[in-house]
């Protein structure tokens, strides 16, 4: 290794947008698990779903059968702004380690939302404008999806509320004011102007929220207001769909290089990035046309892969949406205020829960200080502050590369780089100054949630 070469140009960017995005579903045997009506715990059908979401977003949702979908001309030319993403290799992280594995990194932070988020927002923002809509409402975790979307509405000219849960509201003022940049609204959740807010900070005095709490507000305020629909930017099917882009650019990418992954790993919290990344790659491994190790990392605080259990559950915390399958801590499950905002959801994505269910991925935890210390080697190597949330897959595809170093190895590693933390200096800071905890729930509290869970027959 103390030979190798650096060139000049460390990463391979092509110009080429994919046309469609890919249905992971359809190459699925086992389907993911319908929604089911929260007071029939029958399926939900399109009908009773078109007063939260938009009419071309509920067939995207249902269809577990249409390989591919056509990319809309206008979502097309928007993508254009910051697509194609680079795919990059870290020579300088693989010299440091000493290790003999390749390392790829796609990175999704090269755009003004700072993440991947903005694949989905412009296209839910596009479906919502279409259908003659006023605006949407949304939840946030750390703030990148809230950014995205603004971004997005404005674009389209729609209005946007976002929900942004309190403790990322009050980590990331900078975020919030990108929002309000682009012309968002943003409330810190879980608030007093909502029913579900109130009822949640009556139960649970001086919270600092969840995703959960929010979505239950952002919800509450969509099927309130005449021609308001609410998007989510994590967790359902239509999202992981349009977020299939990441793998298929990253995968095109791969073949021209004439370059196979072995391990790919994605940071995992509610599980858009992670579904996207591996979409092509997994469709492979389904189809029986190639094998890869796929690695899910999550928060040791919010484990729901590797510590939940797999079940019919909530989608909020306020318990008014649908009912997903998926690996779940419970619905009412309020995380530590760790710093990885976009990681603290108590479920996971139903698509990914089959596959992990189904014994085609792995998935690991890592503590809070771990994950700082292998952000800050990243940054000091290659060049980019990564975001929290993303460098739970750069932790990962550390642990991978030193295991390639001990056995000689030469595997290829490809991780997800979903955005900067140029937002998150406030965490880097306590990281610093030593007064970043580790905190993890015990197996007594998550017990105690899941003894909450809604009884299935």
């Amino acid at each position: 290794m103390k030979n190798q070469q650096i060139p000049y140009k460390t990463y391979l960017e092509f110009n080429e947008i994919p046309k469609q995005w890919y249905n992971l579903r359809a190459d699925m045997k086992n389907k993911p698990a319908p929604l089911l009506n929260p007071g029939t715990h029958q399926p939900m059908k399109a009908e009773e779903l078109a007063p939260v979401f938009c009419e071309e977003l509920i067939k995207q949702e249902l269809d577990n059968d249409t390989p591919y979908f056509d990319i809309p001309d206008e979502i097309y030319e928007f993508y254009q702004m910051f697509r194609p993403s680079p795919l990059v290799r870290a020579y300088f992280l693989e010299k440091k380690l000493g290790t003999p594995a390749k390392i790829y990194y796609k990175f999704e932070g090269n755009n003004t939302s700072g993440s991947h988020k903005l694949n989905s927002a412009v296209a839910q923002a596009y479906y919502a404008k279409k259908q003659g809509l006023k605006g949407v409402t949304t939840e946030t975790g750390a703030g990148q999806w809230g950014t995205a979307l603004s971004m997005a509405c404005s674009f389209f000219g729609l209005d946007c509320k976002v929900y942004m849960v309190k403790v990322s509201y009050e980590q990331k003022p900078f975020r919030r004011e990108v929002m309000r940049t682009y012309g968002a609204s943003v409330v810190p959740s879980p608030s007093n102007e909502t029913n579900i807010g109130r009822k949640i900070n009556a139960e649970h005095p001086g919270t600092t929220g969840s995703l959960g709490c929010a979505i239950s507000e952002a919800v509450e305020v969509a099927t309130s207001t005449p021609g308001y629909r609410y998007v989510l930017g994590s967790v359902l099917n239509q999202v992981l769909l349009h977020q299939s882009i990441i793998g298929l650019e990253t995968k095109a990418a791969l073949d021209k290089l004439g370059e196979k992954a072995d391990i790919i790993i994605g940071c995992a919290g509610g599980g858009s990035n992670l579904g996207g990344l591996i979409a092509p790659f997994m469709g492979e491994k389904l189809r029986g046309e190639a094998d890869y190790r796929i690695i899910a990392v999550e928060p040791a605080s919010c484990p729901s892969l590797t510590r939940g259990v797999y079940a019919y559950d909530f989608c909020d915390t306020g318990m008014v949406c649908p009912l997903a399958k998926m690996y779940t801590l419970g619905s009412d499950f309020i995380p530590a205020p760790n710093h990885a905002g976009g990681l603290r959801y108590h479920g996971m994505s139903s698509i990914l829960s089959q596959l992990y269910d189904d014994g085609l991925m792995e998935a690991v935890s890592a503590k809070q200080t771990d994950v700082f210390e292998a952000a800050e080697l990243f940054a000091r190597v290659e060049g980019i502050l990564p975001a929290p949330e993303s460098s739970h897959a750069i932790k990962a595809a550390v642990d991978e590369a030193l295991k390639c170093k001990e056995t000689g190895e030469e595997k290829t590693i490809v991780f997800g780089l979903t955005g900067t933390g140029y937002f998150d200096m406030v965490a880097y800071e306590k990281f610093h100054d030593g007064k970043m905890d580790d905190y993890i729930p015990t197996d007594e509290e998550l017990a105690a949630y899941r003894e909450k869970l809604p009884k299935i027959d």
